[in-house]
């Protein structure tokens, strides 16, 4: 059986070639995967950490943390469960001081003519302001919604609290409408802004256990687009008019024109509209409209008092720092004299009564003002060396006035109680000095040795306009530049009677 056992084959050299090449082979092939698993590593290694979100900076909404923040109050802070996928963008300057030239959101195609410091392009043609823009807020009963589309951050702002400034990374913008939902701690917010001033948008707010509430109005950019364009083509003329008077002012001047009649559809004007001096005095309504809207929600009383000391008083312009303090004084007062005798003193007691600077730049925020700001109190010139200073410009102010004409941020009742103490000003050199005897103004003046402002109301009967004079330089030509301004407007709205003969025959 020997014989037939089979001999085991012995391998020849081409056999072990072809072993050692498959060897060869098949090290290379493992180094290659080591390879290509040492790159996935090192690459993910190397990519950036998600970012993290951000509570608002102190002032608007408390320290920034990375974690849910606690219960808001009514002062501003942002609500309890933050969710950290939409909380506020980091670098957020709690003053309100807006960043120059903030970019967009990558990839976010800007309208038109918009201008990438938030707000829209302010110059179209003839003076007339683009209404192309990707700040937008929507204006409530009680509330605000605003849409800052470009970053892609919004705020809620109404009677039962305030969210601060939420970062909402899943916000959509078709059309022109901005859309999305955040939640807040157990409260979601569901809106629909168009980014088109006088359109109609929503709100729906859902809270556990309760029937969604559906908030609706109309929305508010800066400018709004005239309701008319073909009346509103007739105000245009005027904007050369004011061109050439600011031109030859040497002092840097800004105005803008907006009328509330509809006679001329309700157009805005503007030359050097978003010119930013230090806002003096004038920063004052802002102040005015914050303590008003918190009567509205009934935080306040306007009868309620506050104690003012006499470390409290300032001088410069008022009545009260020739009173005896300590003393009690009512919000109807302070506010009365914080506008009609441009008080100090007033101003910075309430200013400390509405918890320092931060309501009255929740204010200005939620109205997407990105130019104004109050960082200091009244003749405080220690903040004023360090450099804080409060600023706006004439744009930010005709928005304001036309806000609070419309109703869009106060109750009729406090709407009207306003305009009342701006009728009762009694500093009268400038927009009042310029027009006929009895033509009624309300206003609200500003000076410092290096500007002088006045903006205010037009109240010509079937006319009315709503018009921000703002300069810096010199207080006395600035001055006299306000008041040619004013009589320019007024002479075009309610022009000289046409001579039609040369006398009598």
């Amino acid at each position: 059986m020997n014989q037939f056992r089979r001999r085991r084959r012995q391998p020849d050299r081409t056999d072990v070639r072809r072993q050692n090449a498959a060897g060869i082979l098949l090290v290379l092939l493992l180094g290659r995967l080591a390879v290509f698993a040492v790159t996935i590593v090192v690459t993910v290694a190397a990519m950036p950490a998600p970012a993290r979100a951000y509570r608002p900076d102190p002032g608007i909404g408390g320290p920034a943390i990375a974690d849910t923040a606690s219960r808001y109050d009514l002062d501003g802070d942002a609500a309890s469960g933050f969710d950290a996928k939409r909380d506020a963008a980091p670098g957020y300057d709690a003053k309100r001081d807006a960043a120059p030239g903030y970019d967009a959101v990558p990839g976010f195609d800007a309208a038109p003519g918009y201008d990438r410091d938030g707000d829209a392009a302010r110059h179209g043609e003839g003076g007339v302001p683009l209404v192309r823009t990707r700040l937008a807020w929507l204006a409530t009963t009680n509330a605000i919604f605003a849409v800052d589309a470009a970053e892609r951050i919004v705020r809620y702002r109404g009677c039962d609290g305030d969210t601060g400034r939420l970062l909402d990374q899943g916000m959509r913008v078709i059309d022109e409408v901005a859309s999305g939902r955040i939640t807040v701690g157990d409260v979601t917010y569901a809106y629909r802004v168009p980014l088109r001033g006088r359109a109609g948008g929503t709100v729906e707010i859902s809270r556990p256990g309760r029937e969604p509430e559906l908030l609706t109005g109309e929305v508010v950019t800066n400018p709004q687009p005239p309701v008319d364009r073909e009346r509103g083509a007739g105000l245009l003329p005027l904007t050369e008019r004011l061109r050439q008077i600011v031109e030859a002012s040497p002092n840097p001047t800004g105005v803008a024109v907006r009328d509330l009649s509809g006679r001329y559809g309700d157009q805005q004007i503007e030359v050097n509209g978003t010119f930013r001096p230090k806002a003096a005095s004038v920063i004052k309504l802002w102040i005015l409209t914050e303590l008003l809207r918190e009567v509205d929600c009934g935080w306040e009383s306007l009868d309620d008092g506050v104690l003012v000391r006499p470390e409290d008083v300032v001088g410069g312009s008022g009545q009260l720092q020739y009173e005896t303090f300590p003393q009690v004084v009512t919000l109807h007062r302070l506010a009365r004299y914080m506008i009609i005798y441009s008080d100090n003193t007033a101003a910075n007691v309430l200013i400390n009564y509405l918890n320092g600077f931060v309501r009255v730049n929740a204010l200005i925020d939620t109205m997407l003002l990105k130019q104004t700001a109050l960082n200091r109190r009244m003749l405080d010139t220690a903040a004023a060396a360090r450099g804080e200073e409060n600023y706006l410009t004439a744009d930010d102010v005709v928005s304001l006035l036309g806000a609070v004409w419309d109703g869009n941020i106060l109750s009729p009742a406090s709407r009207a109680l306003m305009i009342s103490f701006m009728l009762e000003q009694t500093i009268n050199t400038k927009i009042p000095a310029a027009l006929p005897p009895g033509v009624p103004v309300a206003h609200k003046t500003g000076e410092l040795p290096d500007a002088s402002h006045d903006v205010g109301y037009l109240l010509i009967p079937h006319s009315e306009v709503a018009v921000a004079f703002v300069t810096s330089g010199p207080e006395a030509t600035g001055a006299e530049t306000v008041r040619q301004l004013a009589r320019a407007v007024y002479d075009y709205l309610v022009p000289p009677p046409a001579i039609t003969g040369l006398g009598p025959r």
